[in-house]
């Protein structure tokens, strides 16, 4: 075998070349690594500002649509007439062991009533911004009357979150994604497409540049967790579309559990959320304070804005605003907000029918709709809408509706209801330029459907499904429709929906509904009494002679003197009797205020006051002397808001003379007075009287007005005595820490350390992922009522037939407190969709 010869020198030139280059290797590696790393930054950085780009433009975008959500939008942005809705803050949940967040003494005397929230708009009880709701981190279920302002409390959330507001604190940066129901194309095939509906709405919307990129922005942002998912139009729906939204929010938050999502609510049909852990939180009603400042806020938008183009287009003498404002500041008792803005849009336009809220709804739907269109035709379109329950409706129905009201102008016009290609959608851009986008919402369909599209009565949605521009106008029409053409029974053997009631209500306005009365009030039963409180929103539009308005009121007058059942039951039909305007109902409060039951008093005399009764001064003074603790001070309540001098002096009296538990109902109730009220604890706070300062430091912290809070500010260090400072540092935290009773997420039994706790003093353990529905029930019957009451938000979860009987049962315990609570757990169960029988299926009277 040859042998190899190696030169020695050769060898050892290659050992020092591989060394080198190994070293230089080396060396260079830290350099490569940097190189790398500066390639992903720039690559990152290049991402972030194309994200960046895309995110501005959609909260751009996003913006200018919340602002365009309210029923003034053809002439105001929101902004420039809004009046932030406020959120009644429910009952806080205990935590056995936690020291419980103190409510206001109003708050403790006023029923909670989250159907009914007038009583608590005149006493002003606790209550929530939209903002401030959202941080407790729950979903949030807006619910209300159809135009208490559900849409615009939205459309607020919206605009905030785009413009990523300070006052959002924890979900300042979330995404705002703002759709309505009718947007969404229903039922989802495939779980994995969840977000297909929202990401073709969105892409609709976008710049043409920014379409590409839409998928993976929204997608990047729902899997981070940080959107707040904004739908409107929930409570229009019926029951079966009601069941499609929540299992389409029920896969979304599956999929992306991180999310916060705020949806609108009618207070008798949820169904499906309650489970799904949303928390229901009512729109407070107006007061005549708030809605005193929303009419000088139109005023002054309409003098910058409108007013000057009138004068220049009509050689009419304008009518001087200031006496506008005066006129309209006179009579607002209970009207919604939708009502007092069509009423002052009427005022300042000049084309006032009457007085009457059903006069103001008239006087708007004339205004928008197409000149020469007979009103027939709007009254057949929406009754067919509601009659064959669809709220959201085909144009191809729409149009075999009202076929016989169409010109032949009309016919010829008509187009297909087929789509528009992707490559011939064009949107008007700002500049007025058109651009080319993916699958926009259709063209409105012409004729006479077309003309109601584009005089703004009706709205078209995607694959050009249509919807009328407000609940309350489909209801109003269809109402009317119904009162012409026999239609009780055919409105009254549908299922229950919250259309139907309304029709319902304009109904019994323009006809006869009597034979619809006697069915609800024979339906009509314990635990909720749910077909007669509907039927007694009809009472204020209703003919004071009518026959079947006497039964109603009848019915209620049971209701509410009927002992041993919660007042969250009898303070509706109070509320009922209160805005129903019925002159009769002022003195029954008087005569009721006078009755030897403790509970009937308290509700009487909230009465008085939320109608403002003069008359039943006397009687309130007396009920101050009364043995009832929250009876005084539901005479000091009622006395503020009847306002005279006279019922002032009373509540002065008290403030200056009572004990120190009535000094401090005085003085919350005055807060409610901005004039003399504030006047007095302005002066109060400065007595050598220590009890009195101590009782003017809890009614300052009331006062939402900035001179309140650095007078409070200056009492709290300065004053001689720790008690007084006590309060007013007391009265600064409270109204610094309203975030803290925004609802939060329900934690699961298994993590619930009151639950652990109780569980292990019982012997047993808690199983994840299983509703530990006994050990609940064993909490419900335990001696502490601590624990009872902080058992109940669970049994909203699991309301089996079991459940519901112990729910019964503990409901008519004598223990106040629970049964409220009760209460309120069987209204969430009943509005969720569950038939609850009358008590006595479970042994009870």
């Amino acid at each position: 075998m040859n042998s190899i010869n190696i030169d020695p020198y050769t060898f050892i030139i290659a050992i020092l070349i591989a060394t080198i280059f190994w070293w230089l290797l080396s060396k260079a590696r830290p350099l490569w690594s940097e190189a790398r790393k500066s390639l992903a930054q720039r690559s990152a950085t290049a991402q972030a500002r194309r994200s960046s780009t895309i995110e501005q433009n959609y909260r751009r975008i996003t913006f200018r649509r919340a602002q365009a959500m309210h029923l003034a939008a053809s002439i105001f942005p929101l902004n420039d007439i809004l009046t932030e809705p406020l959120l009644i803050t429910p009952p806080v949940s205990l935590d056995p062991g936690v020291p419980p967040i103190a409510d206001d003494l109003v708050t403790q005397t006023v029923p909670y009533l989250p159907a009914w929230t007038e009583l608590a708009a005149v006493y002003k009880t606790a209550a929530l911004t939209v903002d401030q709701a959202l941080q407790g981190g729950s979903h949030l279920l807006i619910i209300g009357q159809p135009g208490i302002g559900k849409t615009v409390a939205l459309a607020h959330l919206a605009s905030l979150a785009a413009n990523e507001d300070d006052r959002l604190r924890s979900v300042k940066t979330y995404l705002p994604v703002l759709l309505h129901v009718a947007d969404l194309k229903l039922p989802i095939g495939d779980a994995r497409n969840v977000l297909n509906p929202v990401i073709d709405l969105i892409s609709s919307q976008m710049p043409l540049l920014d379409i590409p990129r839409v998928p993976s922005f929204i997608t990047s942002s729902f899997k981070g967790g940080h959107v707040l998912f904004l739908l409107d139009g929930f409570d229009e729906l019926t029951s079966e579309g009601q069941q499609e939204v929540s299992q389409f929010l029920k896969l979304l938050l599956q999929a992306f559990p991180k999310i916060q999502i705020v949806t609108t609510g009618a207070p008798e049909y949820l169904d499906g959320l309650i489970g799904l852990g949303f928390s229901p939180l009512s729109i407070l009603s107006w007061s005549d304070q708030i809605s005193r400042k929303f009419i000088q806020r139109w005023a002054t938008a309409w003098t910058n804005s409108i007013a000057n183009e009138m004068m220049a287009r009509t050689t009419q003498v304008q009518v001087d605003s200031l006496l506008l404002t005066n006129w309209l500041s006179t009579d607002y008792n209970f009207l919604t907000p939708l009502e007092l803005t069509l009423k002052v849009w009427a005022g300042f336009a000049g084309d006032v029918i009457g007085p009457h809220p059903l006069e103001s709804i008239s006087a708007h739907i004339r205004r928008i709709a197409p000149p020469g269109l007979p009103l027939a035709a709007l009254d057949t379109l929406a009754m067919q809408a509601i009659l064959s329950a669809q709220p959201v409706f085909d144009p191809r129905s729409a149009r075999s509706w009202v076929r016989e009201f169409e010109t032949s102008e009309d016919q010829n016009g008509e187009e297909t209801d087929k789509p528009i290609p992707d490559d011939q959608v064009k949107e008007p851009t700002e500049t007025g330029k058109t651009r080319r986008t993916q699958k926009l919402l259709p063209k409105p369909t012409s004729g006479l459907l077309g003309r109601l599209v584009s005089s703004g009565m009706l709205i078209t949605n995607i694959e050009n499904r249509m919807r009328f521009i407000h609940p309350v106008f489909i209801g109003f029409l269809a109402g009317r429709g119904l009162s012409t053409n026999k239609g009780n029974d055919a409105i009254l053997n549908q299922p229950d929906w919250s259309g139907k009631y309304l029709a319902m209500r304009y109904l019994s306005a323009h006809g006869d509904p009597s034979s619809i009365v006697q069915k609800l009030l024979e339906w009509s039963r314990l635990p909720m009494h749910r077909p007669v409180l509907a039927a007694a929103r009809w009472l204020r539009d209703a003919p004071r002679d009518s026959a079947w308005s006497g039964k109603i009121f009848a019915t209620l007058a049971a209701l509410l003197q009927t002992e041993g059942i919660p007042l969250g039951l009898r303070g509706q039909a109070l509320a009922a009797f209160m805005i129903s305007g019925d002159p009769g109902a002022a003195a029954l409060f008087r005569k009721m205020a006078a009755s030897n039951s403790f509970e009937l008093v308290q509700l009487a005399v909230l009465g008085c006051g939320g109608m403002k009764d003069s008359k039943a001064i006397p009687v309130l003074e007396k009920v101050l002397e009364a043995p009832s603790l929250s009876a005084r001070r539901a005479a000091c309540m009622a006395l503020v808001a009847i306002g005279t001098n006279e019922a002032l002096e009373l509540v002065a009296h008290v403030l200056l003379n009572s004990e120190e538990d009535m000094r401090r109902a005085a003085a919350e109730a005055l807060a409610n007075h901005p004039d003399e009220g504030h006047a007095m604890l302005k002066d109060g706070i400065t007595y050598e009287d220590i009890l009195l300062r101590r009782a003017a430091a809890f009614g300052l912290a009331r006062v939402e007005e900035e001179w309140a809070e650095l007078l409070l500010q200056k009492v709290q260090v300065e004053d001689e005595q720790w008690v007084v400072r006590n309060a007013a540092a007391e009265g600064l935290e409270s109204r610094s820490n309203g975030f803290q009773r925004a609802p939060r997420r329900m934690k699961a039994p298994s993590e619930s350390r009151w639950l652990i706790e109780f569980a292990a003093k019982q012997g047993m353990g808690i199983s994840p992922g299983k509703p530990a529905t006994d050990l609940l029930l064993q909490a419900l019957k335990d001696d502490d009522p601590d624990t009872r009451l902080a058992a109940m938000p669970y049994f909203k979860l699991y309301p089996t037939e079991g459940v519901i009987g112990q729910l019964y049962n503990a409901m008519y315990r004598d223990d106040p407190e629970l049964r409220e609570a009760v209460f309120l757990t069987l209204w969430e169960i009943g509005a969720s969709g569950v038939k609850l029988a009358h008590p006595s299926q479970y042994g009870l009277n």
